[in-house]
């Protein structure tokens, strides 16, 4: 076939009326059809995220999210629900891309975390990404400073996501993002001062992080160079939680209670639960301890984490699937021995916990420090098949540690 016979199996174009025609085992395309074919599998494909991001939604409604974070996480009830609607809804909004009614355009539902250190907070944001299987990553703030400074750019946290989905750009953009210690970048007050401190600035910076906004991203993460290859990132569907134990906020909680009550409720004070102030807070609280107001309001879900009491870090050491119990009892398994615990231990165990005010992290620590001489040992014995630790052997462990390396994990 001479080339001015030579045809587009799809549109019948010549080869002279085309730039490029691309010839096959039995027949030819023109760049026109292939321009088109690229579109129409970009569309399908858009289709198929959505209809993949449907069936996962069916699937887990709220009350269904909220039952798989009941089997990893102990209490904290408020926190669940309120995370799991913001979660659902969240992922509701990426549905309505592609819709011909857009006239209602639901916004993101950035969430904030308040609560004090070893409730959770970290444990609910990667549980929560775990169930809807997205991409998930974790920064802490404290690392961050505004361009100019020493320290990783705010934008490193998009190379973490970006690598977390194995630099699958479609799904880094579905993917959440866990932001610790947010409270550590707060101003100190809310008043703005003329010469706006580092810390403000790095809010500042985080700000574009939150909203809708394209990222260059270098995929080896790192510092940018130059030339370096550049990944753009849409943030505009990446979920952040972003979560702070805010040490002394509940004073400002209680001074804004007590000036309510005095101005209102003059001869009816209201009753408040002074243990956990906490289930009271407002952004004005948040404002006041020194973030910013713009980065609050794209932060639009507020919610707490409970105190840890006793019942509960004693129920967090035995209950959930991968409960530290179970991981212990797992691993001797392993070697083929059976572990037991004495109830007494796991008591004492909670005990140490709250007397250095460890939290949740507190009760890994305390165990380690505990089982680090029969993990050393055992593997090595094939004649020892069970080991049952008692509340003497326990508590001899313990004071044998030096407490100097205990470290809250």
């Amino acid at each position: 076939m001479e080339n001015n016979e030579v045809k587009c199996s799809f549109c019948g174009r010549a080869k002279n009326e085309v730039e490029v025609m691309i010839a096959g085992v039995t027949g030819h395309i023109c760049n026109h059809c292939i321009s088109q074919a690229q579109n129409i599998v970009k569309e399908e494909s858009t289709g198929t995220v959505n209809k993949e991001i449907a069936e996962q939604i069916e699937l887990l409604k709220p009350r269904e999210i909220k039952s798989h974070l009941d089997e990893y996480i102990i209490g904290q009830d408020d926190a669940k629900k309120v995370l799991s609607v913001a979660v659902y809804n969240h992922y509701k909004r990426l549905l309505q891309k592609g819709e011909d009614d857009e006239e209602v355009e639901i916004e993101k539902s950035n969430i904030l975390l308040v609560g004090e250190t070893g409730t959770g907070k970290t444990l609910l944001a990667r549980t929560i990404a775990k169930i809807l299987q997205v991409p998930f990553c974790i920064a802490d703030a404290t690392v961050f400073t505004e361009a100019g400074y020493v320290g990783e750019d705010v934008e490193s946290i998009m190379s973490r996501l970006l690598q977390a989905a194995d630099y699958d750009v479609e799904a880094t953009e579905r993917g959440i993002v866990f932001i610790d210690e947010i409270d550590k970048i707060a101003r100190k007050g809310d008043n703005p001062s003329i010469t706006r401190d580092i810390k403000e600035g790095t809010q500042q910076a985080l700000l574009k992080l939150l909203e809708d906004s394209i990222i260059n991203v270098a995929p080896e993460g790192g510092r940018k160079h130059p030339d370096a290859k550049m990944v753009k990132i849409n943030t505009k569907d990446i979920l952040f939680i972003c979560g702070g134990a805010f040490d002394g906020i509940t004073r400002k909680i209680a001074n804004r209670l007590q000036t309510q009550a005095i101005g209102f409720k003059s001869g009816d004070t209201e009753e408040y639960d002074e243990e956990n102030l906490l289930q009271y807070i407002t952004p004005q609280d948040v404002k006041s301890f020194g973030l910013i107001p713009e980065l609050i309001g794209r932060l639009p879900v507020l919610t707490y984490l409970n105190p840890l009491n006793k019942e509960t870090l004693r129920r967090i050491l035995t209950e959930p699937k991968n409960s530290i119990t179970k991981q212990y009892v797992k691993l001797f398994e392993m070697d083929e021995i059976k572990l037991s615990f004495d109830k007494g231990v796991l008591g004492f165990i909670v005990d140490k916990a709250v007397e250095y005010k460890l939290g949740a992290r507190g009760l890994r620590s305390i165990c380690e420090a505990i089982m680090l001489d029969a993990m050393f040992e055992l593997p090595s014995d094939t004649t020892k098949k069970e080991h049952k630790v008692t509340l003497s052997y326990a508590k001899k462990k313990f004071d044998n540690a030096k407490m100097s390396n205990l470290k809250v994990a």
